[in-house]
């Protein structure tokens, strides 16, 4: 079953069994950022110099995809100039866990729960339910950061984000952030992509240092 990198992030970020979020917002930036580098490199969206530009509008033959296409076209072009990453991600974070979200739940990858707090409050929580993509991904992970494989282009893409977002306890719960961040960051670096798709990186990276920080500081005024 392919899935698309902002899928595979959440899959790390909803715990098996509660179906709860662990390090929601962080994992929000990078799903976000994940549907946006996947439309990079589907040769649909550009970033350059912190910006997006929409290169094509064709499908991606995913419906999610086509969706954050769309609505980054639209968004797009109400704009007297291409739109910054920063102002993206900040406007698509929380969209874009919820349509990832219920993506996997349409694939059957999660469950639905209800629950009310305090009885009175609905919460929403998306325990696994098939367990064998997230399991690939792990293993996959695993042979590249910890076993020094040679990633493709979309395991460096997604091993990139983890990194960028600081993620390392999703990706290797059981592991100290010093064991991977090493290899994590060699593989960020390495030369596993053309050169537009490791500028996105690049910018997405500090976009989401510059998200974080914001919010923090929003969080601590």
């Amino acid at each position: 079953m392919s899935v698309t990198l902002g899928e595979e992030i959440m899959l790390l970020s909803l715990d098996d069994e509660s179906g709860v979020a662990k390090e929601r917002q962080s994992a929000g930036w990078a799903v976000a950022g994940g549907t946006l580098l996947e439309l990079v490199m589907a040769g649909r969206v550009s970033v350059d110099g912190g910006r997006i530009a929409v290169t094509g509008t064709e499908s991606t033959g995913t419906g999610l995809l086509d969706e954050q296409l769309r609505l980054i076209a639209v968004w797009a072009a109400k704009r007297r100039k291409p739109p910054k990453v920063t102002e993206w991600l900040t406007r698509d974070q929380s969209k874009a866990v919820r349509a990832t979200i219920e993506s996997l739940r349409e694939r059957g990858l999660v469950g639905e729960e209800q629950h009310k707090v305090l009885g009175v409050f609905p919460v929403r929580r998306f325990p696994e339910a098939d367990g064998a993509v997230e399991r690939e991904l792990r293993d996959r992970l695993s042979r590249v950061v910890l076993h020094g494989e040679e990633p493709d282009a979309r395991s460096a893409g997604l091993i990139a984000l983890i990194h960028a977002a600081k993620l390392h306890r999703l990706a290797f719960p059981d592991l100290p952030k010093g064991k991977v961040s090493p290899r994590m960051e060699e593989v960020m670096e390495g030369q596993w992509a053309g050169e537009s798709v490791r500028t996105a990186i690049r910018t997405m990276q500090a976009a989401m240092v510059a998200v974080t920080v914001a919010t923090a500081v929003t969080v601590i005024g």
